[in-house]
């Protein structure tokens, strides 16, 4: 049950008055064990958070994945992680070893790739590659812990439908950003504070989730401690005629979470870029082949993550993105 629970919750985790009861009610349980069960996987650091996961260009941001090559990769680590546009960076086994994603606000007045140097500056980074997504294939983190799914899956894309953000909305994008609380009615602060019914919640996320600013309200785990102890970026150096058809197949792959085509460059030939997650690195490896027999593409890297130092959620529209750029701009 344990498994179903954490497989269900990272599809989505209800929006509704009492969701922990909706979900007890799926798995023939008692709301108050799935709670207590919930509050067990949040201690012992399997489920790292659940609130709504947004879309960062929808909302505005301008962002990329970047490499840093570095020598003192603490240092530089520790500066990276003071932007708060950096949600994700890690050290990678490539000459290339500092690895980060990063977004910068709509009305920034510094921009991403000013950004990006003023880091590579103060970090002491002896080169760096911008990659920017040109085209996303998938972006889909819900691991099987469960192991009965498919091992492929068909990925769709929803018809976008326009949605302008009002005041109201942004300060609704704020409050959903924040970490459920394992209570009945886990909902209940952001109604009191915004001054809506649940209906209203309901009704303003599922228009958030037509228009593609909010992919879905769920459940992130932490990959290792939920099993998955090896992930890795595997970059496929292909032709950029079947880039399309060869993206599309490796996006497929149940075990691929993140799939997109990035820009190359005369040090960097691998434009179509797949983070694998498997229990294992021989799992991983076993896929990555089945992949490659698949699309009938044999030159790729693995770039496993050695260290995380940093992995956290945007905190979309807040002040710290402001201060940072006055310090450093």
């Amino acid at each position: 049950m344990e498994k179903e629970f954490l497989n269900l919750i990272q599809k989505s985790f209800p929006v509704e008055e009492r969701p922990f009861k909706k979900l007890a009610e799926e798995l023939n349980v008692t709301e108050e064990r799935l709670i207590d069960l919930y509050k067990d996987l949040k201690s012992r650091g399997i489920i790292r958070q659940t609130s709504a996961i947004f879309d960062t260009k929808s909302l505005g941001y301008d962002s990329s994945l970047v490499a840093f090559k570095v020598k003192d990769i603490d240092r530089a680590a520790a500066i990276v992680n003071e932007h708060p546009g950096v949600s994700h960076n890690y050290e990678r086994n490539n000459e290339f070893n500092l690895w980060f994603t990063i977004a910068v606000a709509p009305d920034s007045s510094l921009g991403l790739e000013k950004s990006v140097s003023i880091l590579a500056e103060i970090a002491g980074a002896d080169s760096y590659l911008i990659l920017p997504t040109k085209k996303m294939f998938k972006i889909k983190v819900q691991l099987d812990l469960t192991g009965k799914e498919e091992k492929k899956e068909r990925v769709t894309r929803k018809k976008r439908q326009n949605m302008e953000l009002k005041p109201f909305h942004i300060e609704l994008i704020k409050e959903l950003q924040q970490d459920i609380e394992p209570i009945k009615e886990p909902f209940g602060k952001i109604l009191d504070r915004l001054g809506i019914d649940m209906s209203e919640l309901r009704h303003n996320v599922s228009k958030m989730e037509q228009a593609g600013i909010m992919r879905r309200f769920a459940t992130i785990l932490h990959h290792r401690k939920a099993g998955f102890k090896a992930n890795a970026m595997v970059v496929w150096k292909i032709p950029q005629e079947r880039a399309e058809e060869i993206g599309e197949a490796v996006a497929s792959y149940r075990a691929v979470s993140h799939c997109y085509l990035r820009p190359v460059y005369p040090e960097w030939p691998y434009p179509l870029f797949s983070m694998i997650h498997g229990k294992s690195r021989a799992e991983v490896e076993k896929v990555v082949e089945e992949i490659s027999e698949d699309i009938g593409v044999k030159e790729y890297a693995y770039l496993y993550s050695t260290r995380e130092f940093k992995k956290v959620r945007l905190r979309y529209f807040s002040p710290e993105f402001y201060e940072w750029e006055k310090r450093h701009g």
